[in-house]
């Protein structure tokens, strides 16, 4: 951000008294909300930080670092004393004070948006370091930034800057800039999260050409069984070691069998040739299971990525194949059965397939909240409550997921949705249930 616009929005900011409420809403996010409900976002990304506003922002998980406790603790119903730009710096400086007028606290926002070095720092009066975005070690920069060391101001730079962007309208701006921003990062996540589940198909579907057709697999074990029970009924005309033997079916056919090179005796050919007719059949049943499976998660990845086709918000996208920590990637093995998403720090799960719901419903709490199709066949969804009022929002977000991965063309569905304790299993994953809720979802 140049410093040219930091010095126009520091001095829009400047025409705000107080800070109703202040939250990080992202990894690198502060919101905060100025009197009469202005919304501002402060991004302090490295190499990318920037200043927005928008209507509406979905928060992307509950934060509650050291952090986020003294920045609430601190600015949350703070009165505005000053807010400036230092001279040679991109730094914006939020002055505070709060608490009673006999114990008043001066604290300072300090939003450094310095390319690689950005940085959110919480200073008390006399520029003690409180809390950071972002601590950095003596050993690491001759600027220590760590709670309760005294913050070194940065050396001022002459910025020099050919045409000075001036701006008529402070929110409009923001606005655009945060619609601009959000339009360019929305269809760099999708090409890359889309690469992403590409990739996944391209290997199940290789896996799924590369197996062996039952119907083949179960005519071999029927010629391995029907060659031992021939050799069985003729171990009377045949000796030790031979490498083949010709014998008559029970059609009066001659059929000539060429013996397991390891037999020893026309007996042991025998048993292995029974061995094998098994050991075939158990894999084309094997076979069968593994097929179904891979063409639940073919399916599952090609409404994924309908999904993320179909997203009309970073927020939105980021929801879809988000990355998880290895801990969650064990977890996610041993349930292949069902997707985790996470929506506004609520858990929402959904099962691929039929084991997926039935053990959905079977781990679901009394207080959860579940969701289905109404009158129509479709995944399971169960949003984790944890004995909390869910937001209509993170409703709103499970009725999507529903919709979007179940079996059903394009169009406007209708989604129930209530406590995990009214619903019934009866057969399967087939439910009954009651005092329930609806709301409408779109299928991409």
């Amino acid at each position: 951000m140049k410093r040219s616009t930091l010095l126009q929005i520091a001095k829009h900011l400047s025409r705000h008294r107080k800070i109703d409420a202040i939250e990080r809403v992202g990894d690198t996010i502060i919101k905060i909300v100025f009197d009469r409900g202005h919304r501002y976002y402060f991004d302090m990304k490295r190499g990318d930080a920037v200043i927005f506003m928008t209507e509406r922002y979905q928060k992307a998980r509950h934060y509650q670092a050291p952090f986020d406790i003294v920045l609430s603790r601190r600015f949350h119903n703070a009165k505005i004393e000053k807010i400036e730009v230092p001279e040679g710096n991109r730094i914006l400086r939020i002055h505070t004070i709060s608490g009673s007028r006999y114990k008043a606290q001066r604290t300072i926002l300090q939003l450094e948006f310095t390319g690689r070095n950005t940085n959110a720092i919480i200073l008390d009066e006399d520029e003690i370091i409180l809390e950071a975005l972002r601590h950095i070690d003596a050993g690491t920069s001759y600027r220590e930034i760590q709670p309760g060391v005294k913050l070194l101001p940065l050396e001022p730079r002459n910025f020099k800057e050919s045409e000075p962007l001036k701006i008529e309208n402070i929110e409009s701006y923001l606005h655009d800039l945060y619609r601009k921003r959000e339009s360019q990062r929305l269809e760099q996540l999708k090409l890359r999260k889309i690469a992403v589940v590409e990739k996944k198909l391209k290997k199940l579907q290789e896996i799924l050409d590369g197996l062996e057709s039952e119907e083949r697999l179960l005519r071999k074990s029927e010629k391995y069984q029907l060659e031992a029970g021939l050799l069985l009924s003729h171990l009377h005309t045949m000796q030790n070691y031979q490498k083949e033997v010709k014998v008559t079916d029970y059609e009066n056919k001659v059929l000539t069998i060429v013996l397991p090179s390891e037999a020893r005796t026309p007996a042991e050919a025998a048993n292995l040739l029974f061995r094998r007719a098994k050991k075939l059949k158990q894999k084309a049943k094997h076979t069968y299971i593994e097929r179904e499976n891979l063409e639940a998660k073919i399916t599952f990845l090609a409404r994924l990525k309908k999904m993320i086709e179909a997203a009309k918000s970073v927020d939105e996208a980021e929801l879809y194949l988000p990355k998880q920590p290895k801990q969650q990637k064990k977890r996610a093995k041993e349930e292949s059965n069902i997707e985790t998403f996470f929506c506004e720090g609520y858990k929402i799960s959904l099962g691929k397939n039929e084991k997926g719901n039935i053990a959905l419903l079977k781990s679901a709490r009394k207080s959860d909240i579940w969701m289905h199709l109404k009158d129509l066949p479709s995944t399971h969804v169960i949003i984790r409550s944890d004995k909390q009022k869910v937001p209509e929002s993170v409703i709103a977000f499970g009725a999507k997921l529903c919709v979007g991965f179940s079996n059903v063309a394009e169009g406007s569905y209708l989604v129930d949705y209530t406590q995990r304790r009214n619903v019934k299993m009866k057969h399967g994953a087939n439910v009954e249930y009651v005092a329930y809720q609806t709301v409408t979802a779109e299928k991409p």
